[in-house]
């Protein structure tokens, strides 16, 4: 299996170290050839407007919009912004890829920042999450299965083969959501 981590902008050495702990191979996206034999990405943290800005010009968002529809993906922070369906505060371009409405920076600024444990239902664990300006996720549909809230808020989502967390776990050391992601 080769995982794609989108390299245009974000964090991004951090996801490719945890595929290599996990056991598999990656690739850096930045060009729609980038896509080619994928069997799934990661869109990471990052700056949703920058991610944005940076997919239309590089010529990915079109690939990446089909890619999304096809394979697995998961959103992290940013890329969870990126795979709503709709965003907020304010309102930007996404892929669609799953019916949530993102509220932008919802978390507060990034001098606000906080590490959190948070329980990962299908991991039957407790693991440490980083919020950095992150987004409020909000449920569009009752077809997403919520796998993780922090404040009784859904933080965690999942529909099918698309994912979505409003933290990041890629700057800690636990791999276990990695290992999820690449076993959906």
């Amino acid at each position: 299996m080769t995982v794609g981590v989108l390299a245009l902008q974000g964090c991004v050495d951090q996801h490719i170290e945890h595929l290599r702990q996990c056991g598999e191979n990656s690739r850096r996206v930045r060009s729609p050839e980038d896509l080619e034999g994928l069997d799934r990405i990661i869109l990471p943290g990052g700056e949703s407007s920058t991610m944005l800005l940076l997919l239309k010009r590089s010529g990915l968002w079109e690939a990446l919009k089909n890619f999304v529809k096809q394979k697995p993906a998961w959103g992290v922070c940013a890329g969870a912004i990126l795979l709503a369906q709709e965003v907020e505060n304010p309102s930007q371009d996404c892929l669609a890829a799953l019916p949530i409405r993102a509220y932008r920076n919802f978390y507060g600024s990034q001098l606000e920042s906080f590490t959190a444990t948070v329980a990962i239902n299908p991991l039957n664990k407790e693991i440490s999450v980083d919020f950095i300006r992150a987004p409020k996720l909000e449920l569009i549909s009752d077809e997403c299965e919520v796998l993780a809230r922090y404040n009784k808020l859904p933080v965690l989502i999942k529909k099918d083969r698309t994912m979505v967390s409003a933290f990041h776990t890629e700057l800690g050391s636990d791999s276990s959501l990695h290992r999820f992601f690449v076993g959906i």
